[in-house]
């Protein structure tokens, strides 16, 4: 699966910064997306957090944000429409 971030409406201004192994994506200096080759990680609350890696195998605890948010395997179990929210809702509430 391949994400498009300029595609996803309700996303605002962001700057991007590459590492060797992944992309951070930057809303006024907070980071709201981490992209790596074959997963992503954004921010959300604890208990969607633990609803979700509860229901799909393929959500996992962020390696980059801890218990505030989760690691998802792109070619997993959520659909793309699904991802774009949770991507969306990182935005948002990334201050």
């Amino acid at each position: 699966m391949v994400l498009n971030i300029s595609k996803i409406s309700g996303i605002g201004p962001y700057e991007v910064k590459s590492e060797p192994e992944r992309d951070l994506y930057y809303k006024n200096q907070l980071v709201f997306l981490v992209m790596h080759r074959n997963t992503i990680e954004v921010r959300c609350d604890q208990m969607l957090s633990e609803n979700l890696k509860a229901k799909y195998e393929s959500v996992m605890e962020s390696r980059y944000y801890g218990k505030g948010g989760i690691e998802i395997v792109l070619a997993g179990q959520l659909s793309p429409t699904e991802i774009e929210d949770l991507i969306r809702l990182s935005y948002n509430i990334t201050q």
